[in-house]
């Protein structure tokens, strides 16, 4: 229902109030390929009469009729050229005064109150605020869910009735181009047409709509609608925060930050370090079979657990050690777990493996035809499993037993964590544990360790990357202010390239050998828990020359650190990596946030 008038709520206008979500044909871009469709980055949201009936009803019979919302998925439409500013609001419709549209482009606010009855109003950026909006039957809440797949909605701090709207940066919006693997999940690709994002994806267009989480999440990212609203408060919410507020937020979300006031607000609020002289750091070649055996007692336990994990992380295992050794690093084998403990452990956990297993096996064609949430899994986890490290031995050719065993193992992760099932990623982090069991039911509880450590990055709402790319932005300015403004004047100053980075653990941008052995090493948790965010830092650092000497803008930016892949030097990342830890180790002033971040002891 609309109500012309707030003050005069005993008179109610029936209609239909939709998110239409717009769908553009016929453009055609030669340079990008062929594609399904051009979808513009915002919807309109529209409210019309209902044609039937009397259009005004008085309040004690609005029970009695049903109003209807909903998202449609495609409506075609002419694009028109507005000057700035008139795209607000659409009173074109003649046959219906309080008909409106608005591009949600142009919202710049929501209201939401309950007096007697509960009503939205929609404020525009223009200062235009439209009649309100009632859903009798409780609509609002599905309503604004609908409005979060096309714009961020954050409560305002100064009154939780006001949600306050922002729309995604286009800078944001141009990382996705660059985070998907063409090669082997498709492309988005992304163009800028008068001033308006366009998504054009070489996918097909139904299965994206269908479902776009897995859709984009191909490319090791969904789409982030969460993520930006993480790193930037919304403009409005800005300006009215000031200095000491926005401290008091940094500190809040990283806490221990040493904030300096006496800055210019905005960005420049963190204190600026000298750190000193980077250290020389020695490395060691990997630790032997021999060498392993030695930090075993007579009964299996294995001793002097510290300084056999920092023989680990200086030199990484031998292969042959790593099948007995990762199921210590992973937390699958107790450090104090004797021979035959281990042995009772292995048969308890093969029950319960082949328990789950046979809870997927067991379901029959009828049954996955009512379950479509299995019946995606399955369907994601086979193009998948098809196409992971297809060059690695263990897994090339036809009907290959490796491959088997990643399909299995994957299917049944689903029946241990039926809520998070499979994400597109997670065969990119299972493959070099089975690579290097070679038992079905050790990868798997392997595997189930990993993701518990990396679970946030897979969820929804992703907040384990965006805590991370948070922490990873702000230690890189930390440590190396002058790049770190170099990338903010590039709009890459949140360092969205390095998503995939942290998303797989660097397993796309690494040799298979050096993946296991740079996994090993983090996984020793030293110097610190966060090894990989220094890790992140070292390969910055030996890139930051190259980018800021050759005026390298934010397209030139992703470009440059996607085609480091399969080019970098293990050795190198791993010693500058442990050189920059010392060095903030040493470090007299260094602030709590650094310590916090990377989690020294």
């Amino acid at each position: 229902h609309s109500s012309p008038d707030e003050s005069e709520d005993q008179d109610l206008i029936s209609g239909f109030l939709r998110i239409v979500d717009k769908v553009c044909s016929g453009l055609g871009f030669p340079d990008f390929g062929l594609f399904d469709c051009v979808k513009d980055s915002s919807s309109v949201v529209e409210w019309t009469q209902s044609l039937e009936g009397n259009p005004h009803r008085p309040i004690d019979h609005q029970l009695s009729y049903e109003t209807e919302w909903d998202m449609i998925n495609a409506v075609s439409f002419r694009r028109k050229v507005h000057t700035h500013g008139d795209g607000g609001s659409n009173h074109a419709n003649d046959r219906n005064k309080w008909a409106f549209s608005f591009n949600v482009c142009d919202l710049r606010s929501i209201t939401v109150k309950c007096e007697g009855w509960s009503y939205i109003t929609f404020r525009l950026k223009d200062g235009t605020a439209l009649p309100a909006i009632h859903f009798h039957q409780g609509g609002n809440t599905a309503f604004l869910d609908s409005l979060r797949k096309s714009v961020q909605i954050n409560e305002s701090p100064d009154d939780e009735s006001v949600l306050i709207v922002s729309t995604y940066s286009k800078a944001f919006s141009q990382s996705f181009e660059n985070l998907l693997d063409d090669t082997n999940y498709g492309l988005v690709q992304v163009c800028d047409l008068q001033g308006e994002s366009y998504y054009i994806i070489s996918l097909s267009n139904q299965k994206f709509k269908k479902d776009p989480y897995t859709t984009t999440l191909g490319g090791f990212s969904k789409v982030t609608n969460y993520l930006f609203d993480a790193f930037r408060v919304p403009e409005l919410e800005c300006q009215q925060r000031p200095a000491e507020e926005v401290a008091d937020l940094l500190g809040e979300l990283i806490p221990g930050l040493e904030i300096n006031q006496q800055e210019e607000p905005g960005f420049e609020v963190i204190t600026r370090l000298d750190l000193g002289p980077r250290p020389e750091v020695q490395r060691r070649g990997p630790a032997t079979m021999e060498e392993w055996a030695k930090y075993q007692d007579s009964e299996g336990r294995i001793t002097n657990v510290p300084h056999l994990k920092d023989v680990i992380f200086k030199g990484g295992l031998c292969h042959a050690v790593r099948r007995e050794a990762w199921k210590f690093l992973l937390g699958y084998f107790p450090w104090n777990s004797t021979h035959e403990e281990r042995k009772l452990l292995q048969k308890r956990k093969t029950d319960e493996y082949f328990r789950m297993k046979l809870q997927w096996k067991s379901v029959s064609e009828e049954q996955e035809r009512r379950n479509s949430r299995l019946r995606d899994y399955r369907s994601l986890i086979e193009k998948d499993v098809n196409r992971t490290d297809r060059n690695n031995k263990f897994y090339e050719g036809l009907d290959n037993p490796g491959l088997i065993l990643l399909h299995d193992i994957l299917m049944t992760y689903c029946m241990f964590d039926f809520d998070l099932g499979y994400v597109q990623g997670m065969s990119d982090l299972l493959s070099p544990i089975l690579f290097v069991m070679e038992n079905e039911v050790d990868a798997f509880w392997c595997f189930v360790s990993f993701m518990d450590e990396l679970h946030e990055n897979f969820e929804e709402q992703m907040q384990g990357m965006k805590t991370q790319l948070i922490q990873l932005s702000t230690l890189l300015r930390l440590l190396d202010l002058a790049f770190w403004s170099y990338l903010e004047a590039q709009d890459s100053g949140y360092l969205y390239f390095c998503f995939r980075w942290l998303l797989i653990r660097f397993k796309r941008e690494l040799h298979f050998q050096d993946v296991l052995r740079l996994w090993e090493i983090m996984w020793t948790r030293l110097p610190c828990q966060n090894f990989h965010l220094l890790v992140c830092c070292a390969i910055l650092d030996s890139e930051k020359q190259k980018i800021m000497d050759r005026k390298y803008g934010f397209n030139e930016i992703l470009k440059h650190i996607n085609e480091l892949s399969m080019k970098l030097d293990i050795e190198e990342i791993l010693s500058k990596s442990e050189a920059i830890c010392m060095q903030i180790k040493n470090c007299k002033v260094c602030p709590k946030s650094i310590v916090g971040f990377i989690k020294l002891p």
